[in-house]
């Protein structure tokens, strides 16, 4: 459903959410290196979410990437406008150019309601509640964090 851009956006902003502070970027190389994404890519990803304004992004020595706002106020919804457009919700499920409530595809009303939950989650879920459920235990990843999370 989503991009290959959006999966590294959202999983760079969970990273950046989790290892970033008031006082503590994370540089570029750590955070390709960790969830292994290539950097280039990842660079170009991460300068979209600033252009955007969901991430600060500060050179030289103590350089690197912070979120531009409390991770409470950043909903997943916003990463996915941002990278893929709110138009991936209202693509058909098989890729037909032409599939609507009046021309649908095979699947149309049963993925209509798929896709219609999983736009609530992500309009309602914030980095914020993701990121303490990856700092709780309650959540399994693979982002780098095998370890105990540092800030």
């Amino acid at each position: 459903m989503f991009s290959t851009s959006c999966h590294y956006a959202l999983q760079a902003m969970i990273y950046i959410a989790l290892r970033s502070g008031k006082d503590k970027n994370v540089d570029l190389a750590s955070i390709a290196e960790e969830l292994d994404i290539p950097k280039h890519f990842l660079s170009k990803i991460l300068q979209l979410l600033v252009k955007n304004k969901l991430l600060l992004s500060m050179k030289g020595p103590t350089g690197g990437f912070k979120l531009s706002m409390p991770a409470s106020r950043i909903n997943l919804i916003k990463v996915v406008e941002v990278i893929d457009g709110l138009d991936v919700f209202n693509r058909c499920g098989i890729g037909f150019k032409q599939c609507d409530d009046s021309s649908p595809c095979p699947i149309h009303f049963e993925f209509s309601q798929v896709r219609q939950q999983v736009e609530e989650i992500f309009e309602t879920k914030t980095l914020e509640q993701l990121t303490t459920d990856i700092e709780d235990g309650n959540s399994l990843v693979s982002l780098g964090l095998s370890t105990k999370i540092k800030k």
